[in-house]
């Protein structure tokens, strides 16, 4: 995952309670094996991660703009080259390249979509074919106790896969999410916990049964987390489902977007705002502006403070986000600012396309 979003891997506090769906789960792209694993069954690590590791590939991300560079991991589900993984592992990249654990062969990717809430994002890998799918079972058949292997990059892209064991402790965890760049947070529920210690890069990853089917995505971990008042073992880890992952995958691979699911390139404004601590009802301040981007073409400057983008305030990094999710490079936006000398200003802009937002 990029340096910038480890975050991810500091989850704090966290509760039993399951959230509503946020989407209606679409069909899945791939018929998952039908027979689950035997949670009694001995588990070989090497067998597994031999049947598993053909079908997923080492993700490396560069941002421009910030200088930062991350690597993460993917989940190939077809042959042509289309690959799940985290959001949060291709967030702010302006380039994407993957190389398949099977071939060796390098490729630049694209982004199809992405859905921000459940941190899910789907790829295209130019010029692929004939990659290893990887081996799908389903989430629903996990048991409490049942064994695990979690494989990812965690220790880059020309090493080998990492891989890490432990046991399903959880089937309904919810976590509090915080990325550093944006300063956006939320909560994600119904997630996988196990006794696996997942690090940075292990993002996108696979939580494998003893049967050697992906039955999850490696999402998040916490070296130490209080729940109850108490302190857990260190080294937990969060999956999101397999079933929910693909069936949402499955909606951006046919182009349904929602206010959840965008489709295509980002949007981009070109500002870097302060947006730490409470909500701020006056709007959030401009900390710094991108050259020639469109916000410094429309005049603003840091020091301003954004108001509204479409009437709608802009009073958290979370809304400013979910209003730039629904956008798409070449659309115009009404912006509201105040300037530096307390004066309203308005404007349209036309957002361009920028590096996954």
């Amino acid at each position: 995952m990029p340096v910038n979003h480890l975050r991810r891997f500091a989850v704090g506090r966290l509760s039993a309670a399951l959230l509503a769906p946020l989407l209606v789960l679409g069909a899945l792209l791939v018929t998952p094996a039908t027979a689950g694993a035997d949670p009694a069954a001995p588990m070989d690590p090497n067998a597994l991660a031999a049947a598993v590791e053909p079908g997923l590939v080492q993700i490396d991300t560069l941002n421009n703009f910030q200088g930062l560079v991350g690597n993460g991991t993917g989940i190939v589900l077809s042959p042509e080259g289309v690959v799940l993984t985290n959001h949060h592992v291709v967030q702010g990249a302006n380039a994407i390249r993957a190389t398949s654990a099977a071939t060796g062969q390098v490729f630049d990717a694209d982004v199809i979509g992405y859905s921000r809430a459940n941190d899910l994002a789907v790829l295209q890998l130019r010029g692929a074919g004939g990659l290893p799918m990887a081996p799908l079972g389903s989430s629903a058949s996990l048991v409490l106790g049942e064994p695990v292997l979690t494989i990812g990059n965690a220790n880059g892209t020309g090493h080998p896969l990492t891989r890490e064991v432990g046991q399903i402790t959880s089937l309904d965890r919810a976590v509090d999410v915080e990325d550093e760049t944006t300063h956006t947070s939320h909560r994600m529920g119904g997630l996988i916990e196990s006794s696996t210690n997942l690090r940075a890069g292990d993002s996108g990853g696979a939580l494998v049964n003893s049967a050697g089917q992906i039955v999850g995505m490696n999402a998040a971990a916490t070296i130490t987390y209080r729940i109850g008042g108490g302190a857990d073992p260190a080294g937990q880890g969060f999956a999101i489902p397999i079933d929910r992952a693909l069936g949402i995958a499955s909606q951006i691979r046919a182009a349904e977007s929602s206010p959840y699911v965008h489709i295509g390139p980002s949007a981009m404004l070109g500002i870097g705002i302060d947006a730490g601590g409470p909500p701020r009802p006056n709007g959030l301040p401009i900390r710094s502006i991108m050259r020639d981007g469109p916000a410094e073409r429309a005049g603003i400057v840091p020091g301003d403070v954004l108001t509204a983008i479409d009437g709608t305030p802009i009073d958290s990094a979370n809304t400013l986000t979910g209003l730039l999710d629904q956008r798409h490079g070449g659309d115009v936006i009404t912006l509201n600012w105040v300037d530096r000398t307390g004066a309203a200003r308005t404007a349209d802009v036309t957002v361009i396309s920028g590096p996954v937002s």
